[in-house]
C-alpha cells in the first residue's frame, strides 16, 4: 500500500565565531579545565557575540540547508524553530526567520520543548506532511543558551553553547514498510512533575524576566539515562529493529556521562555514535541538529542507513525519532 513518508532532505549548521575553553572559562568561573572534561567530556563551546541573536543563527543554518538542498525559501511551506531562547517574547523567532530568508507564503511558529525542540518540531512536522497538509518544512534547532547562564553556578554554566541546526524534511511516496526512507517511528513523553529539576527561573508572567538555569544535575542524570533508553526501545519495539540494525546513533548533546549511560542501556557501540558535545557543548534544541550536520559533512552517511534521534529537556520532555536516510 502506498503511503507518505517524510524524509530528511537536507541539513544545514551554524556556530557563532566566539570559542570559549576551559581554560578561558576558568578565568571567571570556579573551575578547571580538568573537573570540566572529567565530569561532562566539553573541552570547549561557541558563545553568542554581543548583538548576535537565536534568529540570526537560525537564518544562516536555514540558508545552509536551502542552498545544499537546491530550494529557494519560497518553496518552503512552513517554517518551525525549536527555542528556548527566542529574540522576543512575540513575535516568534520563526516568523523573523521567515522574513530574512524573503519568504510570505506558508506558516512559522516556534516550539518550547527546551533540549527536546527540534525532535518535537521533527515530529510535528510529520504528522503535517502525512496528512498531506504541508508538503515541505523548514525544522530548526536554535539557541543561545548562554544568555541564560547564572556564571557563579559552576555546575551548571560549563555545559551549555550557542547555535542552530536546521533540516529540511518533505514528503515522498513509500511502500509503507519498514524499507521505506524517511521517519518510520516517532515517540515523543514528557512529565510536568519533574519541571523544578531542570528550569529557568524567569517568565513573562511569573516574573518578567527571563531568569537563569537551575538543574538538579544528580536527579536530571537519572532520570535522562532512563528516559531516553525508555524512549529508543519503544522505537525499536515498534519497528522490530534491533540495536544492531542501527547505523548511526545522532543523540541530544546534554553530557558526556548521559551519553555512556544510554548507549549501554540500549546496546549502542561508541563507533556508532555521533558525539560533538567536546567541540560545541550542549546547545539544547540545536544539538540534535548540530551533531546530525556533523555526521553529513563527515561523508559517512549513506542512504538507506537508518539514524536514530534522542533527546531529553527541561519539563521533563523527551522523545526519539527513527530514520531511514
Amino acid at each position: 500500500m502506498s503511503v507518505t513518508r517524510t524524509i530528511i532532505r537536507s541539513v544545514g549548521a551554524y556556530l557563532p565565531e566566539r570559542i570559549v575553553t576551559n581554560e578561558e572559562l576558568s578565568t571567571f568561573v570556579d573551575t578547571s579545565d580538568e573537573w570540566i572534561l572529567e565530569r561532562t567530556g566539553i573541552k570547549q563551546r561557541h558563545m553568542a557575540a554581543q548583538g548576535e541573536f537565536t534568529s540570526h543563527f537560525a537564518v544562516a543554518a536555514a540558508k545552509m540547508a536551502l542552498e545544499r538542498a537546491g530550494l529557494a525559501a519560497s518553496e518552503i511551506d512552513m517554517i518551525i524553530v525549536g527555542t528556548t531562547t527566542p529574540d522576543r517574547t512575540f513575535p516568534s523567532t520563526a516568523c523573523i526567520v521567515q522574513a530574512e530568508l524573503g519568504m510570505t507564503n506558508g506558516a512559522a511558529f516556534d516550539l518550547q520543548a527546551a533540549c527536546s525542540g527540534f525532535l518535537y518540531g521533527l515530529a510535528i512536522a510529520d504528522s503535517f506532511i502525512v496528512a498531506g497538509a504541508y508538503k515541505r518544512i523548514l525544522v530548526i534547532g536554535a539557541e543561545t543558551l548562554t544568555r541564560l547562564m547564572d556564571w557563579t553556578d559552576r555546575n551548571t554554566c560549563v555545559l551549555f553553547g550557542d547555535g542552530a541546526g536546521a533540516t529540511i524534511v518533505e514528503g515522498i511516496e513509500g511502500q509503507g514498510d519498514l524499507s521505506d526512507r524517511g521517519i518510520l517511528a516517532c515517540h515523543l513523553r514528557s512529565d510536568g512533575r519533574y519541571r523544578d529539576l531542570l528550569t529557568a527561573t524567569g517568565g513573562p508572567s511569573s516574573t518578567k524576566s527571563i531568569g537563569t538555569v537551575q538543574m538538579n544535575g544528580r536527579e536530571v542524570f537519572r532520570h535522562a539515562v532512563a528516559n531516553i533508553s525508555d524512549a529508543i526501545h519503544e522505537a525499536l519495539q515498534a519497528t522490530g529493529f534491533g540495536a544492531d540494525d542501527i547505523d548511526w546513533f545522532v543523540p541530544h548533546q546534554a553530557n558526556g556521562r548521559i551519553l555512556e549511560g544510554v548507549a549501554k542501556r540500549v546496546g549502542l557501540p561508541d563507533d556508532k555514535i555521533i558525539i560533538t558535545l567536546d567541540r560545541q557543548g550542549n546547545t539544547s534544541a540545536a544539538s540534535v541538529p548540530l551533531a546530525l550536520n556533523s555526521l553529513y559533512e563527515s561523508g559517512k552517511l549513506e542512504s538507506n542507513q537508518l539514524v536514530l534521534f534522542e533527546a531529553m529537556g527541561g519539563g521533563f520532555t523527551w522523545g526519539s525519532v527513527l530514520v531511514r536516510w
